[in-house]
């Protein structure tokens, strides 16, 4: 994504604004079939401002999906200037705020979305509406962090050989990554996804960010549309994994990556290796061998089906932050701020404090 990508922004000073989808507003009530509505709110404050601030917080989704129906992103910038920022093809909405010097920057994001758990039956054909062919263009491209020749498009030939169908491919990279990588917990935050130095290395541990953006890549290289989705949980799970779900209604530490595929047949399919290598280590007691029971009842869940108790941000890669100045990043979905000083670090609590809080709403 670069900045021409942008497509529209709206400003405003000194005070609260709503983005509301005009496909679905407050005055409209979302189907009871499933679909479960949640308020997430984000507050940030820079705890040590020099000269102007800025930050930046990633939106609910803004495209409508069959998972998740984004009902309102309304922020406010406390003593500054916010505005949304939109790049429609990666479902990307930016709130980007400026603090001027001597102001105490604080910013509150709160998305109001519905949820629906989300599952493709891949033993008969769907009746998803087809993507276009420029969404599935978009959705083969390399990226930065995320290539598809050399060593990446080898191992997807590898992995692939003997598969005849898209299905089979995409099968095929699934099962590869839940055989082969496995989940670091030395890794800070979900990790950066440079798939490249993970196969070069053959260092194939890593979060979320990793072994997700590994399935991405592999996909890609192998002809297949794929993408990754990047959220935070917000509720406990129902289908009895501790850790695949929120603790508590306090959800700042709860960031997760997803992918999907793109399969002609059925459209696009949830698929989550990475949540599979999550039970191998930290489902209780932990360390869990493949062959166990809950592992293997993840593993056929997790290619073609999402638990929905988690929200998506968007599907961008390569972001540029409006008006930083800075490096992209490869993805967004932390919180990040700048001061006059540089980039500040989102995982470090004693310069950028931030709070993310997730409640179901009856």
């Amino acid at each position: 994504m670069n900045r021409r990508e942008f497509l529209r922004s709206t400003s405003v000073a000194f005070a609260g604004f709503t983005f509301t989808k005009p496909e679905l507003s407050f005055a409209q009530q979302p189907s009871p079939d499933g679909w479960r509505r949640f308020v997430v709110t984000t507050r940030v404050e820079v705890l040590k401002p020099v000269g102007e601030t800025k930050v930046w917080l990633p939106a609910a989704l803004i495209q409508k999906t069959a998972f998740q129906r984004t009902m309102s992103n309304h922020f406010t910038a406390d003593r500054g200037q916010a505005r949304m920022v939109e790049s429609k093809s990666a479902g990307l909405g930016i709130v980007t705020a400026t603090f001027p010097s001597g102001a105490k920057p604080g910013l509150m994001l709160t998305s109001e979305v519905t949820l629906r758990n989300y599952s493709v039956d891949l033993s008969k054909p769907s009746n998803a509406r087809p993507a276009s062919k420029a969404e599935l263009h978009h959705f083969l491209q390399p990226t930065k962090h995320i290539p598809t020749d050399g060593i990446v498009q080898a191992k997807a030939t590898e992995i692939t050989i003997g598969a005849n169908t898209d299905v089979e491919k995409a099968q095929a990279i699934y099962e590869w990554i839940v055989d082969n990588t496995f989940r670091d917990p030395k890794v800070r935050g979900c990790g950066r996804g440079d798939i490249r130095f993970m196969l070069e290395s053959n260092d194939l541990g890593g979060k979320c960010a990793d072994l997700n953006a590994l399935y991405v890549g592999l996909a890609r290289a192998a002809g297949l549309p794929a993408r990754d989705v990047y959220g935070v949980r917000v509720a406990k799970s129902e289908l009895g994994y501790k850790s695949l779900g929120a603790s508590s209604e306090k959800v700042t530490k709860a960031q997760h990556c997803r992918a999907e595929v793109y399969l002609t047949r059925f459209g696009w399919v949830p698929v989550d290796p990475a949540d599979v290598r999550k039970v191998v280590l930290e489902e209780p007691p932990g360390n869990r061998p493949l062959n166990d029971e809950m592992v293997t009842s993840a593993r056929q869940r997790l290619f073609g089906s999402w638990e929905m108790n988690w929200m998506a941000y968007n599907f961008a890669q390569d972001v540029e932050l409006p008006g930083s100045g800075g490096p992209t990043l490869p993805f967004l979905m932390y919180p990040q701020a700048q001061t006059v000083e540089g980039t500040l670090d989102s995982l470090d609590p004693d310069n950028f404090k931030y709070e993310i809080t997730a409640k179901e709403l009856s």
